[in-house]
Parts: structure tokens; C-alpha cells; sequence
């Protein structure tokens, strides 16, 4: 699989932003990647809140997520209150998802690490969303550091960081990504095999994103 760095640097040679960083592996140290299902929160009570609806934040992404989906969360309402929780990871495993990305705090880690359910996400809280914050609409645009994120674009998460590839340019990103990770993969041989980093760290690697080469 692909990491997120051969990604963002793909989507650096193609002129695209996606790269988010500082959502943190928290229960498990599994790379994630698949199509996104959003879902967006906001404090208890704002006007675009769904009208105090009795179904549980989260709830909805899980129900319309496919197989491998990854359910991406917006909780950029300043209050600590987790955007997910312990629940919310157990069912969402048992569909197969593939994990979550919150930007924002969310809880019942030690939850998720029994799951082995990956989440990536900005900060870890105690503190509950009853009472505090609301899911305001599932599969529409949200906002995932400066990157605006839509259902069905497509996310890899590691330990790196998190990027995020509308679904219209996926296709040449991964192969952008994927000549980017053949290049460095063969510059891992040569240093196997004895040649000098300053030979292989040079001229052609620094400006390895503005050429149109293809590497075997």
C-alpha cells in the first residue's frame, strides 16, 4: 500500500493540496486508506444542527458507509467533547469500516485499541457530546484542517499524516504516487548496495516532483 507521504508528494507534482497534519494514531498503528463517508458536528443548539434529532452523532455516517469506507469527522467547535466514541467504533468495525479520521477530540481510546479499530484525530478527551455538541449533516462537504473533504473523495492516514484526494483526480495521483514510490524504492537498493546518500540524495531527487520522468 501506498503511504502518505509518496501521496502528498504526488499531489505536490500535480499542483493539489490534501496533506493535513497533525491527527495523531490513537488506537492502533495501522495505515488506513479507502473512499470517505463525512459527517460534519457542531455545538448543541446552533441553528444548522439537525433539529435535536434522537438519532446519535456518527450513527448515520456508519448505517450509509460501504465496506472499507472511512468515516471523516468535522468537530471544529472549540468545546472538548469527543466527535466519537466507544460504541460508535465497536459497530462501526463490525461493518467493516476501515477507521476514522476526527478533526477533533474524540474518547473511549482504550475502546477502540481492544477493536483493534484504527482512529486518527487531533486529541483525546474524557469529556462526552451529550449535551455539548451535534451531528449537523452526514455525507456532505466538510472541513478537515485547511482541506475541504467531500463523500467519496478518497484518505490515507499513517503515522506521517493524513491526505485527503478528490475523487475526480484519484486516478492520476495514484499513479503519480506510485512512480514517486518506485523511485525511492530503488534509491533504498542502491543504498543497500553500498552507494554514497550524497550520490543518491542529489540534483535528480530535489527536483524529482518537476519532472516528467518515469522511474522503473
Amino acid at each position: 500500500m501506498l503511504d502518505s507521504c509518496a501521496l502528498s508528494d504526488a499531489l505536490d507534482k500535480l499542483g493539489l493540496s490534501g496533506a493535513v497534519s497533525g491527527l495523531r494514531q490513537l488506537s492502533s498503528t495501522r495505515r488506513i486508506a479507502g473512499r470517505v463517508m463525512t459527517c460534519k458536528l457542531v455545538a448543541s443548539g446552533a441553528a444548522s444542527a439537525s433539529g435535536g434529532a434522537s438519532r446519535h452523532l456518527g450513527t448515520t455516517a456508519i448505517e450509509r458507509s460501504a465496506v472499507g469506507d472511512v468515516i471523516v469527522v468535522e468537530q471544529r467547535t472549540g468545546i472538548d467533547a469527543a466527535g466519537w466514541g466507544g460504541i460508535l467504533s465497536l459497530a462501526a468495525k463490525l461493518r467493516s469500516i476501515a477507521g476514522i479520521v476526527c478533526d477533533g477530540p474524540v474518547r473511549d481510546v482504550d475502546e477502540a485499541r481492544e477493536h483493534d479499530f484504527p482512529i486518527y484525530a487531533r486529541s483525546a478527551t474524557a469529556r462526552t457530546a451529550r449535551g455539548r455538541i451535534a451531528e449537523a449533516a452526514t455525507g456532505g462537504p466538510i472541513h478537515i484542517g485547511e482541506i475541504e473533504v467531500r463523500a467519496g473523495d478518497y484518505v490515507i492516514a499513517d503515522a506521517s499524516g493524513v491526505v485527503f484526494v478528490p475523487s475526480s483526480d484519484i486516478e492520476r495521483a495514484l499513479d503519480a504516487a506510485e512512480a514517486i514510490a518506485r523511485r525511492e524504492s530503488a534509491m533504498a537498493r542502491a543504498l543497500k548496495a553500498g552507494k554514497a546518500v550524497t550520490q543518491i540524495m542529489g540534483t535528480d531527487y530535489e527536483h524529482m516532483l518537476h519532472s516528467k520522468k518515469d522511474y522503473a
